[in-house]
């Protein structure tokens, strides 16, 4: 059961920055003349308006899968979070090109975006509307105004526990936040709608800002796996730790490998998340059984419907010749592929070889010709057992966003970078090769643990989960000439772009509205 997509939501009005989200009822009950002190009133209600807050990373409004949205001015089917921070991490990398012409989609592939570019613009003001709706949900968990409230020890228990993982969440949007945009505005609970505009906070003290708040809930969430699914634990704070440690060089200046390796740790050697035997069984129709995934955004084909997630990701991935049916949806896309420089990185004896080539060319002539490229066939809309839902339009298929085998890698690359053991390394990456190949030994050694060699390993595994564009950062990889796919840069050849790209844009219309904000350079 993915119970934190089948909660009923009651209202809750959230303001910043001109943005104001005004949540009601996904089952398209609304409820009318209700106030935040009303909601709160009820102990009981703080599940409810919890369950919007894990929605905000999954749905795009009040009414799936569209009409009644967070956020005007922009398709809704195209404004979710997912959906926008996908096409920004994977479109502008070799993972991915789309065949659309819509607007912002071509600049993306050419590495030409600027300060308007929709989908840059739509992940920004998605994270603050998810942010507030935490800074609110945080600020009515307050000690004072439980006790006010008269409610019980167990309830004021309860209820704090929640808080913790809005606060996760909140960690979460501006963790991205921090990898898109640098410098951005910062409000937490203390500041109340409504009592000024935001001041920008630096992008090394949004670091260390998002590094305090998961290092104290950690002792507060619950244990591993001892949560509903889809809802925060320890295991979560870990590893988004880890990964925060990966790139901090990156993002603050200062290698933190030994602690990236320290908390890719926590979580494996826990041993509440184990590999699967499949490697299939993370990306399919009921991958909540999965042993593996962390922390995942939620869908439903009943309950979450939306034009978003993994939705869009397995409906665009189908066009041309292929099934739909195969795929358990009712209709592809035609838009989702891949460049060859990925498809090259990947043996055929690899079961993670999950292309789509039939009719299709590896070289990539026309972006806008489905054909040109390989389709990738990662996520599916079907169950383990090979059948698929009732619901073949929108699909019950979870998005992994923190996952085992990222934190596998996480500890091999710090290891290589000299933050952990190089043997131990050796062995978790060989429990992944060990799985994919099946039917033939695929084992390294230390010696081919180079930092090139892990690059091309998470590529490998972790192909279309929104990793790609902060893995090539990492490794000098991503403007730069050292490394080039067929349409970087615009060009079939691919070349590289200017260095000011490794961010994106803070949008212009919240430069204007807000002045203590400062755009990043080179836009």
């Amino acid at each position: 059961m993915k119970q934190i997509s089948r909660i009923k939501i009651i209202v809750t009005v959230i303001v910043m920055v001109g943005l104001v989200s005004c949540t009601k009822d996904l089952d398209r009950e609304p409820f009318y003349g209700i106030n935040a002190s009303t909601v709160y009133n009820d102990a009981a209600n703080y599940k409810k308006v919890l369950a919007k807050v894990y929605a905000s990373l999954a749905v795009t409004g009040n009414q799936g899968p569209s009409g009644n949205g967070d956020l005007t001015g922009f398709d809704e089917g195209s404004s979710g979070l997912l959906r926008c921070m996908w096409n920004l991490q994977e479109l502008s990398t070799d993972e991915a090109v789309c065949g659309w012409n819509d607007p912002g989609i071509p600049e993306l592939h050419n590495m030409t975006w600027d300060a308007e570019n929709p989908w840059s613009r739509f992940a920004y003001y998605r994270l603050f509307v998810i942010i507030p709706l935490c800074n609110e949900f945080i600020r009515e968990s307050a000690d004072e105004k439980l006790e006010k409230r008269g409610f019980t020890d167990a309830e004021k228990a309860q209820i704090k526990g929640f808080a913790n993982e809005a606060r996760f969440v909140r960690a979460l949007a501006y963790f991205y936040a921090l990898d898109l945009y640098g410098n951005v505005p910062f409000v937490t609970e203390e500041d109340l709608p409504g009592s000024g505009f935001p001041k920008q906070i630096t992008r090394i003290d949004l670091f260390k800002y998002v590094e305090d708040e998961l290092k104290e809930i950690e002792g507060l969430l619950v244990a591993p796996k001892a949560n509903e699914y889809g809802r925060a634990d320890k295991a979560a704070a870990w590893a988004l730790l880890s990964r925060l440690y990966l790139n901090a060089e990156v993002y603050a200046g200062t290698p933190r490998y030994a602690d990236a390796a320290a908390f890719a740790d926590k979580v494996i050697t826990n041993g509440a998340f184990q590999l699967e035997g499949e490697f299939k069984n993370s990306f399919n129709a009921d991958n909540e059984k999965s042993t593996e995934v962390i922390f995942p955004v939620t869908y439903d084909g009943k309950y979450t419907t939306t034009y978003g997630g993994t939705n869009y990701i397995i409906h665009a991935m189908v066009g041309a010749t292929m099934t739909a049916l195969n795929y358990g949806i009712n209709s592809g896309w035609g838009g989702l592929r891949t460049t060859s420089a990925l498809v090259n990185k990947f043996d055929t004896l690899d079961t993670r070889y999950m292309f789509y080539s039939k009719g299709h060319t590896l070289e990539i002539t026309s972006i806008s010709n489905f054909a040109d490229g390989y389709a990738v066939t990662k996520f599916t809309n079907l169950r383990r057992d090979g059948q698929s839902p009732k619901s073949k339009e929108f699909v019950d298929t979870d998005y992994p966003v923190l996952h085992l085998t990222d934190v596998y890698l996480t500890y091999a690359e710090a290891a290589i970078r000299g933050g952990g053991d190089i043997n131990k390394a050796v062995s978790l990456v060989n429990a992944l090769r060990e799985r994919g190949y099946t039917n033939t030994s695929s084992n390294i050694t230390a010696g081919d643990l180079t930092l090139d060699f892990i690059l091309d390993e998470r590529a490998r595994e972790l192909l279309w989960e929104g990793y790609r564009r902060t893995d090539l950062i990492r490794h000098g990889k991503f403007t730069t000439a050292t490394y080039l796919w067929p349409w970087k840069g615009g060009t079939s050849n691919g070349q590289a772009v200017e260095s000011f790209r490794n961010l994106y844009p803070i949008p212009v219309s919240d430069l204007v509205a807000n002045t203590n904000l400062t755009q990043n350079p080179g836009y």
